[in-house]
């Protein structure tokens, strides 16, 4: 009777980890016949659990959803990190402390004490910072990401970094955290082409009737997004050009700082950058690190050198007479 509740327990493990099993898979991780696996589904089904099953090619075992929340069993590392996760829960999404706090004192009530103290061992050096700008609400992400996994298009008001409103029909594709901003990548029907939204700046989400069929990406979701960040319509853009191959400069130069782009062949490529304020181009130049010359010298070349000979005239009268600390 042990060994069959223990194995039970293993089946609902599996069924937990992966939103797909093959019957053959079950029996191999198990360690038992297809007759036995049958039986144990009966078993956890008996119990309450809404396992799924469907035969023929691709068929097996999946866990369906309920009228109730069954029990989820968690390893050592699951809880440890499920606990950890929850002390920084609230940091840039509104509405999620309440529940965040109920949560952890759950789950710490009924951790082992070997694993409370793991749990634990990062609560006198955390530190969470007050959020800066507009928090994301807790529904809005949720209802977001519910459009993304169910291939859903999305409705929405959007106001955009000018203040100007829209009315969006997109196909959700991923959901990025970047720093404390939410960031949702989607296929804009409105511009027919990809887009990058702000989910702060999203209001009045709705998810429609109508489907899609799932579209890839020019390149990966983290070099999208930060090849976003970088080429916004910033209201100052500047590309530059610089010593050495793409990949190499691409390495060295932080992604936030600007995107880098292939060269003509002659050992150089281009940098290209974007900033609201000329102070942030010029930060963003310095931090790039790199030697450049500007391609094309834009409109606003002299008050950016303004910018970096008032950097420079500080310097210089630091060098010559520091002031006291």
């Amino acid at each position: 009777m042990r060994q069959t509740s223990a194995r039970l327990l293993r089946l609902l493990s599996l069924l937990q980890s992966r939103r797909h099993w093959t019957g053959p898979a079950l029996c191999e991780r198990l360690e038992v016949d297809a007759r036995t696996v049958r039986r144990d589904v009966d078993r956890l089904r008996e119990l309450g659990y809404p396992v799924e099953s469907s035969s023929g090619v691709g068929g097996g075992y999946r866990l369906g959803a309920g009228n109730r929340m069954p029990p989820v069993l968690l390893d050592d590392d699951e809880a440890v990190t499920v606990a950890m996760a929850l002390r920084a829960a609230t940091s840039g999404i509104e509405g999620m402390e309440a529940a965040a706090v109920g949560l952890l004192a759950k789950l710490e009530q009924l951790l082992p004490e070997h694993l409370r103290a793991r749990a634990g061992a990062l609560d006198p050096v955390m530190l969470a910072l007050p959020s800066c700008g507009t928090q994301v609400r807790v529904d809005m992400l949720t209802r977001i990401a519910t459009a993304c996994r169910d291939r859903r298009c999305l409705d929405f008001d959007y106001r955009d970094h000018q203040g100007r409103a829209s009315r969006r029909r997109v196909e959700p594709m991923h959901l990025a955290s970047h720093g404390r901003r939410w960031y949702l990548i989607a296929w804009d029907r409105n511009r027919d082409d990809w887009r990058t939204f702000r989910v702060d700046r999203i209001a009045t989400a709705a998810i429609a009737d109508q489907g899609f069929a799932a579209r890839r990406l020019p390149m990966d979701p983290a070099t999208f997004i930060n090849r976003a960040f970088a080429l916004a319509p910033y209201r100052y853009q500047l590309r530059v050009r610089v010593e050495g191959e793409a990949a190499e400069i691409a390495a060295r130069v932080p992604r936030w700082c600007g995107v880098v782009e292939p060269g003509t062949g002659d050992g150089c490529c281009v940098l290209a950058l974007g900033a609201e304020t000329l102070d942030a181009l010029a930060a963003q130049l310095l931090l790039a690190n790199v030697g450049f010359r500007m391609i094309d010298e834009p409109p606003f070349a002299d008050e950016l050198r303004l910018v970096v000979e008032r950097l420079r005239d500080g310097l210089a009268l630091a060098a010559q007479a520091p002031v006291p600390a």
